[in-house]
C-alpha cells in the first residue's frame, strides 16, 4: 500500500530510520492484574525507555497480530472502523519525531529535534516534562473516506468521521495504558497544542493531530490514586 503521508522536511537533521526489534512483550502480571494496575500517574522519570520496550509498547499500542486480518489487510491490536487503521502514532522523542510504521515495525524520522513540549496541553507542561516518550495520536481521514472495508455512507459525514476516530484512539489508548501496567511503566493520556505539532509534522488538510499520551518509568515518588 502506498503511504500518503506527506511531510515538510524539517531544517532539523533527521535521524535515520528506526528498526525495532521483533515484539517480545513479556508481561509481569496477568489481565485481571493489569486491570486492576491501570491509571493515570503523571509524574515520570527521565529514564530511557530500551529500544525492546518500546518496540513491545508499540506493537501493544496498534501493531499487527496477524498478516489476515478483515478485509485483505493486515490484522492490529486496537480495532477500527471497517478496519480503516485511520489513526496513526507518531513517537516524539529527544532526538526527534518518528511515524510508527506498523506494517514495517519501523520508526520513521517525521521532524528533527525535540519537539515533546508541544505533545502536552496549556497547564500540563511541567507534570512528566522529563519523559521519554510521547506518543502522539493523528487521523488520517483520507483512510476513512477509501476504506477498503465496509463503505458506509456515515464513513464520508465529517459528524460520523468524527465519533469513528476518537473511539478508535481510545481503543489504542486503552491498549497502551494496559501494557503499562503490565509492565511496571507510568501512562498519561492528555491534550496537545494540536495546531502546532499538526504544523511541525508537516501534515495534509485531511490529517489532524487529536490527542497525546506520556509513557515512561514512574518516580519513586509518586503517590497518584486510580482514575
Amino acid at each position: 500500500m502506498t503511504d500518503k503521508r506527506s511531510r515538510r522536511v524539517s531544517s532539523n537533521a533527521l535521524p535515520e530510520p528506526i528498526a525495532l526489534p521483533k515484539p517480545a512483550p513479556k508481561p509481569t502480571t496477568s489481565l485481571a492484574s493489569a486491570l486492576k494496575l491501570r491509571r493515570t500517574i503523571r509524574e515520570l522519570s527521565d529514564r530511557q525507555l530500551p529500544l525492546q520496550m518500546l518496540s513491545d509498547l508499540l506493537w501493544a499500542a496498534c501493531g499487527v497480530n496477524r498478516q489476515r486480518g478483515p478485509f485483505g489487510l493486515p490484522g492490529r491490536t486496537a480495532a477500527s472502523a471497517s478496519n480503516s487503521q485511520e489513526i496513526d502514532v507518531y513517537v516524539a522523542r529527544q532526538e526527534a519525531t518518528y511515524w510508527y510504521d506498523p506494517i514495517r515495525h519501523r520508526l520513521v524520522p517525521a521532524v528533527g529535534g525535540d519537539w515533546r513540549r508541544l505533545a502536552i496541553g496549556r497547564g500540563q507542561a511541567p507534570a512528566g516534562a522529563e519523559a521519554p516518550v510521547r506518543l502522539v495520536y493523528v487521523v488520517d481521514i483520507d483512510k476513512l473516506v477509501h476504506t477498503s472495508g465496509f463503505e458506509e455512507p456515515g464513513l464520508r459525514d465529517p459528524e460520523v468521521q468524527r465519533s469513528y476516530y476518537y473511539v478508535d484512539t481510545g481503543l489504542i489508548a486503552a491498549n497502551v495504558y494496559l501494557f503499562a501496567a503490565s509492565v511496571g511503566l507510568a501512562a498519561w493520556f492528555h491534550n496537545c497544542d494540536r495546531a502546532r505539532l499538526g504544523a511541525k509534522l508537516g501534515l495534509r488538510d485531511d490529517q489532524r493531530v487529536l490527542f497525546a499520551q506520556t509513557v515512561g518509568y514512574p518516580l519513586k515518588s509518586s503517590r497518584e490514586r486510580p482514575r
